[in-house]
């Protein structure tokens, strides 16, 4: 099933161990702690119980600890839309798109490729 849900501050350390690669908690906190106003402790905290979660793995480094992303970018986005659809849109796709289309948050491009998706999809 993968693993437990992830917090939006969990997502941000994330996003920084898909960009980079395997990092060191220091690392994390280089790329992403003056921009939030986040301590070195909170981003441990933050990488411990993504540990706990199974979304990372830890191994040791001398005295510190290597992060590296277990699951994928693609897997954890493909696994939010879904549940979005299926919470906000009763589980129809299309009823997510139409929603988007008359609120008119698609542009002329966006429709243009959704169309060229539809159509690769259904080749």
């Amino acid at each position: 099933m993968g693993p437990e849900r992830i917090s939006e501050a969990e997502h941000a350390v994330m996003e920084v161990l898909w960009d980079r690669g395997t990092l060191s908690a220091a690392d994390v906190c280089d790329e992403i702690c003056d921009n939030r106003g986040w301590s070195l402790p909170t981003v441990k905290t933050l990488l411990s119980r993504l540990v706990q979660k199974q979304a990372i793995s830890a191994r040791p480094d001398g005295r510190r600890f290597l992060y590296s992303a277990l699951m994928a970018r693609s897997e954890y986005v493909g696994g939010e839309s879904r549940r979005l659809v299926d919470r906000l849109f009763g589980g129809k796709a299309a009823s997510l798109v139409a929603h988007l289309a008359e609120s008119e948050a698609l542009s002329e491009n966006d429709l243009a490729e959704i169309e060229a998706l539809l159509k690769e999809l259904k080749q």
